[in-house]
């Protein structure tokens, strides 16, 4: 688990920083190897890979609830940047054995990076720098802004479509959410969709009326940023909110997808809260589609949802387009501890 690091504000090159975030906000870090130095990445990798890292312990997690497990074999950690992506990974799974780490990165600078990371944080542990002909796993995260369509298409081809199993974390944007969403669409045929979704048919945000939504969900950074100071300056410099963490993501596997239990439902965004009722945007199987959640019918759903803490994973009882049962989701395998 990312748990926060201590930043160390006078190790930090807070300028780097905010280039790196210009660079991003602009949508021109794809030109460029916009790694300068190894503080570049060292002051990245204490602030803006942190909270990536807990966007992957979000996504990472809820797989685990679902009893999924990753396979053995060679792990790619493509386009790793910092490798905060492959370090989360091996927080929470471990590595099983005949397991070997892999990091690709345009930039030589950052594969040296996060192979030294993953090296001095997990002891035995194989790696190397490269892309190894049939990954069992790939882990792809925050790319796809800074690939072109010619790119994202080699990436497809080329490593996606190589893969056991791929795992893609991307922001929580609009943009982003349906472009994850043409790679679900073009690749359901040939691997078994685990997450977020809750059924492996045709996406239904694509059906006419949907076009406002968007496939995204929200993870929770660790408490503690909040009551630290050097956390708080970060989010000041850099003029990020500390609370936002939007994160769209897709699982693929060739192997058999752990089952959800029949009636499963995704909440897709965050409700919005009225006076005595609460808007829900579901997805099933059935297709997504925005409900009514009572105040007065489910009092206790109700705050629960106002206090932002409803589990995103469950399933309803409805009459119209009314909620009238709520229950979270239990699966078959409990999550490991």
């Amino acid at each position: 688990m990312n748990s926060p690091r201590p930043l160390h504000p006078n190790q930090i090159d807070w300028s780097a920083l905010e280039r790196l975030r210009a660079a991003f906000l602009a949508g021109s870090a794809g030109l460029n190897d916009y790694w300068q130095s190894e503080q570049d990445l060292a002051s990245y990798d204490a602030t803006f890979a942190q909270r990536i890292g807990w966007k992957w312990d979000y996504v990472l997690l809820e797989l685990q609830r679902r009893g999924w497990q990753p396979p053995a074999g060679d792990w790619l950690d493509w386009g790793c940047g910092s490798g905060i992506a492959s370090r989360a990974l091996l927080d929470l799974f471990g590595g099983p054995p005949g397991t070997k780490l892999w990091v690709h990165d345009r930039s030589a600078r950052a594969t040296g990076f996060a192979l030294q990371r993953a090296q001095a944080k997990y002891a035995g542990l194989e790696a190397g720098s490269g892309i190894p002909q049939e990954p069992a796993l790939t882990l792809l995260s925050h790319v796809l802004t800074e690939l072109s369509p010619e790119q994202t298409e080699l990436l497809l081809s080329q490593v996606v479509t190589r893969s056991t199993t791929v795992i893609w974390v991307e922001p929580g944007t609009y943009e982003a959410s349906y472009a994850l969403i043409a790679v679900r669409e073009r690749l359901r045929a040939h691997f078994n969709v685990v997450a977020p979704c809750t059924h492996p048919h045709g996406c239904g945000m694509l059906t006419a009326g949907n076009e406002p939504h968007w496939c995204h969900h929200f993870a929770t950074p660790p408490p503690e940023v909040f009551t630290d100071g050097d956390w708080a300056r970060f989010a000041r410099l850099v003029g990020v909110d500390l609370r936002a963490l939007p994160v769209s993501f897709l699982v693929l596997d060739r192997r058999a997808a752990p089952p959800l239990p029949a009636g499963a439902t995704r909440v897709l965004g965050r409700p919005r809260v009225y006076k005595g009722f609460a808007r829900l945007l579901g997805c099933a199987e059935a297709g997504v589609s925005e409900y009514e959640l009572s105040k007065r019918r489910l009092p206790d759903e109700f705050r629960r949802i106002r206090k932002d803490e409803g589990d995103p994973l469950q399933r309803w009882q409805v009459e119209g387009n009314q909620i009238t049962e709520v229950e979270s989701l239990s699966f078959a395998q409990p999550p490991q501890v």
